[in-house]
């Protein structure tokens, strides 16, 4: 007999290690299919994907259930009414009186000295206003030569004046239509021709005449105590560039890079000494002063966390009870049931809670990494609690680049550095001026005149630095 006994043992070694390589590929495959999972369930609330990407499966918002109450106003809401102008203010005065008795038939006279009002609201047909500059070509009398007159200071050399340009700037800008529908609008609503190569020109009349108003509301931002500030994509020439905001309380800048990193991120805050409120994009890091990071984005990131089974998902829906609990009391605070005080002092075992959470899920593997990063930036998280005026998540900046994100889904960015500079300008315009409750059309305008007769364009920065106090 032969001993088999060391081909025995080579074989069983060979299909050990077999085995371990097949155990081996098994857990990678788990992991990456437990990845792919997670990645299909994202969606607006778990994710930093935007709420238009959510596919019809997707849960809704926050949780929100289908409301029982009919549509419309509630019974017992306060009503909102279009005030009554005086007697005096209106266009036409139209006395109605009944003829006959209602009753009986018999003819009624006399006046009713407190009749019942009834406004009508209503658009005149609006007919351009056209001036004609006639230049005047005349020969001397002593040489002979001809001289031509030339345009008064601040006559457009175009055919459209500043309120045209206004009007076109913000139809393309704020409200972002086609250059065609922006030709039938002129056409339809106020009877002016206008071509299709017109629109641009005016474009660049309104951003040449925004260009000192929008550097110095920029520059205004350097003052200010909170800054919200956000990015999204953009296209120039069909070129991925980045679309940079910073929004305070007195005024919204944009700013068109292309870049999304630290260079950014300096040239857009520059000076900026204030608290900064932004997502945990690693560009905003460049920034050493105090930082207030986004609690709706940490909101979606630990709603991904309980979507995880075993002890990462009790560790996700636990931190979300905290959350909830943290917002719940800062809405008190802001409506004014809650004192700061009180809320410093409930916070700070809430805060506790959290990173002790926070730690605990980074022995988790699932998010082990998305914990460490929280907690190494925990510095951060807790700035408002301390510093009245700052907000707890960055909504702001995220309201105001939502426009930008529609003009690149419906015209596709800007075709050129000239068309950035004009979109930076015009939303920069558009945002401040909505929020000071200035109007944006009366404002270019100014500004539009003021660049025809080479005077300072009108400021951006609002008359009193109060204007819009921070809440909280």
């Amino acid at each position: 007999m032969t001993d088999a006994g060391p081909t025995t043992c080579l074989n069983c070694l060979g299909l050990e290690r077999i085995v371990a390589r097949q155990q081996q590929e098994i857990a990678e495959l788990r992991a990456r299919t437990e990845q792919l999972e997670a990645r299909l369930r994202q969606n607006s609330q778990n994710s930093s994907k935007p709420p238009s990407s959510d596919p019809p499966s997707a849960p809704a918002r926050y949780g929100r259930k289908k409301s029982k109450r009919r549509r419309g106003g509630q019974e017992g809401h306060a009503g909102h009414f279009r005030p009554m102008l005086p007697v005096e203010a209106v266009d036409n005065v139209i006395p109605v009186k009944p003829s006959t008795c209602g009753c009986c038939g018999r003819q009624l006279h006399g006046e009713d000295p407190a009749p019942r009002r009834h406004q009508v609201w209503d658009i005149p047909p609006i007919e351009p206003q056209v001036d004609e500059y006639q230049l005047h070509t005349l020969c001397c009398a002593h040489c002979g030569a001809a001289t031509t007159a030339t345009l008064p200071a601040g006559a457009p050399s175009g055919a459209f004046g500043p309120r045209t340009q206004a009007a076109v700037g913000i139809l393309s800008g704020a409200y972002r239509l086609s250059k065609r529908a922006i030709e039938h609008i002129l056409g339809d609503f106020f009877r002016m021709p206008i071509s299709l190569g017109s629109i641009p020109a005016c474009e660049r009349a309104v951003s040449a005449a925004l260009a000192e108003p929008v550097e110095a509301a920029r520059a205004h931002v350097e003052t200010a105590a909170v800054a919200y500030c956000d990015e999204t994509g953009w296209k120039e020439n069909k070129r991925t560039v980045w679309l940079w905001t910073a929004v305070t309380s007195t005024v919204t800048v944009f700013m068109i890079h292309a870049k999304r990193g630290r260079e950014a991120a300096q040239e857009l805050l520059r000076c900026f000494a204030g608290v900064l409120v932004s997502d945990r994009w690693h560009a905003y890091n460049v920034y050493g002063g105090l930082r207030q990071l986004c609690w709706a984005h940490l909101k979606r990131d630990f709603t991904a966390f309980s979507e995880h089974k075993g002890k990462a998902g009790r560790v996700g829906k636990q931190l979300l009870v905290q959350v909830a609990l943290m917002f719940h009391w800062w809405h008190w605070v802001r409506d004014g049931t809650l004192t700061r005080r009180t809320f410093q002092r409930r916070m700070k075992p809430l805060r506790a809670e959290v990173e002790r959470l926070l730690r605990r899920g980074v022995e988790c593997g699932q998010v082990a990494r998305a914990s460490k990063r929280i907690l190494k930036r925990s510095d951060a998280l807790w700035t408002f609690v301390d510093h009245a005026g700052v907000e707890p998540t960055n909504n702001a900046a995220e309201r105001a680049v939502r426009p930008g994100v529609l003009w690149r889904r419906v015209s596709f960015g800007t075709d050129s550095a000239e068309g950035s500079r004009f979109a930076e300008r015009i939303l920069t315009a558009a945002a401040t001026c909505r929020q000071q409750e200035r109007n944006v059309l009366d404002y270019i305008t100014e500004a539009c005149c003021a660049h025809l007769h080479h005077r300072p364009a009108p400021s951006l920065l609002p008359a009193h630095e109060d204007l819009l106090a921070p809440t909280g």
